[in-house]
C-alpha cells in the first residue's frame, strides 16, 4: 500500500494571504517619507488625486491615509485649509500601541510598575550623563507647578504635572527611543488614574521629587535611581489599595481585586478635503483600480484590573 504524502498543514504551512491594497499604498507613501521625497510639513495631493495616481478607490486611499495617521507619520486636517500633512518624527505609534494593549487587558498593574522601575533606572542613568541646564530647569519648574496645584487642592492639575515630570526626565536623555517608551508608559498610567481616581495619600511625591532633583543636579545616578524606585513602589501600592477598595494602610494583596474597568478608547474618524498638491508622489505607478472595505474593529473591553 502506497503511503499517503503529508499534507501542507502537517508542516505548519499556511496559505499566504495577499496584502490588503491600502497597506501597499501606505507602504509606498511610507517609503517616500523615509527616502526624503516627502518631508515634514509637506502637504500631500488631495485624496481624489492620490486615488487616481495609485489607481485605487477613494475608500482605499482614505484607509491608507488613516493608517499613516495612526502611525504618527501624517496629520489629517479638516476644512478648506486642511489635507494630509507629513509630520516630523513622533512617538504616536508607540503611545497608541501601548494604549491599545491596555484597553485589550494585556497589561496588568504589575507589568506597568515593573516597566516603570526598569525604564526609569535607564532614563536616570543616561540623563545624569547627558542632561543640560535647560533640562534641569524644566524639571524644577514642573515640580514648582505641581506644588502650586497641590496647595490649591487641584488633583487633576497636580497629577498632570507629576506625570509630565517623567516625560521631561526622559527628554533629558536626548534618546528618542527612551522618550517614546516613557510617553507610552505614561499614557497607560493616565488611563489607569482616570479609571480609579485619586489616591488618599500623595504627600510623599513632592518631597521625593525635590530630593530627586537635588541628586540629579549632583549627577548622582545610583542614589537618584533608588529615590525614584522608592516613590514608584509607594505609588503602585497606593493605587492598588485604591483599585481593590481597601482602606489606607491595608496591604494591597489583602483581598481580591475589585473590578476596575479601563476606559474605552475612542478613535474619531476624520475626512480629508484638500486642494493643493506636491510633486513628491507623482512618480508612483498607477495600479489597477481596486476597492476594499475599510476594516474596523471596536476595542474589546479591557481586563478588569488597572495599573498605576
Amino acid at each position: 500500500m502506497k503511503a499517503s504524502s503529508p499534507s501542507l498543514s502537517s508542516f505548519g504551512i499556511e496559505p499566504i494571504n495577499p496584502q490588503r491594497i491600502y497597506q501597499e499604498v501606505a507602504n509606498q507613501l511610507r517609503r517616500n517619507i523615509s527616502e526624503g521625497k516627502l518631508r515634514p510639513g509637506d502637504k500631500l495631493p488631495p485624496e481624489r488625486n492620490l486615488a487616481q495616481m495609485f489607481g485605487v478607490s477613494r475608500n482605499t486611499m482614505r484607509e491608507a491615509l488613516r493608517a499613516l495617521e495612526l502611525s504618527g507619520l501624517l496629520e489629517l486636517k479638516l476644512g478648506s485649509a486642511g489635507g494630509a500633512f507629513v509630520l516630523p518624527g513622533s512617538s504616536n505609534a508607540v503611545v497608541n500601541g501601548m494604549r491599545d494593549l491596555y484597553f485589550l487587558g494585556a497589561i496588568t498593574p504589575d507589568h506597568l510598575t515593573e516597566a516603570r522601575l526598569s525604564i526609569s533606572a535607564a532614563v536616570i542613568r543616561m540623563a545624569c550623563e547627558r542632561m543640560t541646564e535647560d533640562d534641569l530647569v524644566a524639571m524644577e519648574q514642573n515640580v514648582a507647578e505641581a506644588a502650586k496645584a497641590d496647595k490649591a487642592g487641584d488633583f487633576d492639575e497636580r497629577t498632570r504635572h507629576h506625570q509630565a515630570f517623567h516625560v521631561l526626565l526622559a527628554k533629558a536623555t536626548h534618546n528618542p527611543i527612551l522618550i517614546a517608551t516613557s510617553e507610552g508608559i505614561m499614557e497607560i498610567t493616565r488611563q489607569f488614574v482616570k479609571a480609579i481616581g485619586p489616591t488618599d495619600d500623595q504627600t510623599y511625591t513632592l518631597p521625593s521629587r525635590r530630593r530627586l532633583l537635588a541628586l540629579l543636579r549632583k549627577r548622582d545616578a545610583e542614589r537618584a535611581v533608588k529615590e525614584m524606585a522608592s516613590a514608584l513602589t509607594k505609588l503602585h501600592q497606593g493605587y492598588m489599595v485604591k483599585a481593590r477598595g481597601l482602606p489606607p494602610g491595608v496591604p494591597a494583596n489583602a483581598a481580591p481585586a475589585a473590578p476596575v474597568q479601563p476606559l474605552k478608547a475612542t478613535k474619531p474618524v476624520k475626512t480629508v478635503k484638500a486642494t493643493n498638491a506636491v510633486d513628491a508622489v507623482k512618480a508612483v505607478k498607477p495600479k489597477a483600480p481596486h476597492k476594499t472595505a475599510a476594516a474596523s474593529a471596536g476595542a474589546r473591553p479591557g481586563r478588569k484590573s488597572a495599573a498605576g
